[in-house]
């Protein structure tokens, strides 16, 4: 019951929200979200330390940075991601940062894309 209690309070937030639906769609570095979600990596990080205390996501270094990801292992959350992706225009922010996530002429400014690719 503490699990489900700890998923529903790290949704209440609309900042980790939206890292884990970018993190949905592709691991990212901190950099990566701070840059599409125009916050500060400090804001950035705290939320990423939640998310991965409670181990909702992981951490692979690459180099300098780590690349973030969703904990596959974790079903009812994936599920739950997956649901308001497939309604993804019902959620205004989540729907730009999908947007802006994948144009063409920003994706050259992320830098984990830049290693992946």
């Amino acid at each position: 019951m503490e699990n489900l209690s700890n998923l529903f309070k790290l949704l209440s937030d609309e900042t980790r929200i939206r890292i884990l639906m970018l993190l949905f769609q592709s691991p990212m570095c901190v950099c990566d979200l701070s840059f599409i979600m125009k916050e500060s990596q400090p804001k950035i990080s705290k939320h990423i330390a939640k998310l991965r205390d409670l181990d909702f996501i992981t951490g692979k270094k690459s180099e300098q940075y780590i690349l973030y990801s969703l904990n596959k292992n974790n079903l009812l959350l994936i599920k739950i991601l997956n649901y308001i992706f497939l309604n993804l225009n019902s959620y205004d922010q989540l729907e730009k940062d999908y947007n802006f996530f994948n144009s063409k002429e920003n994706s050259l400014k992320f830098c984990s894309i830049k290693k992946i690719n």
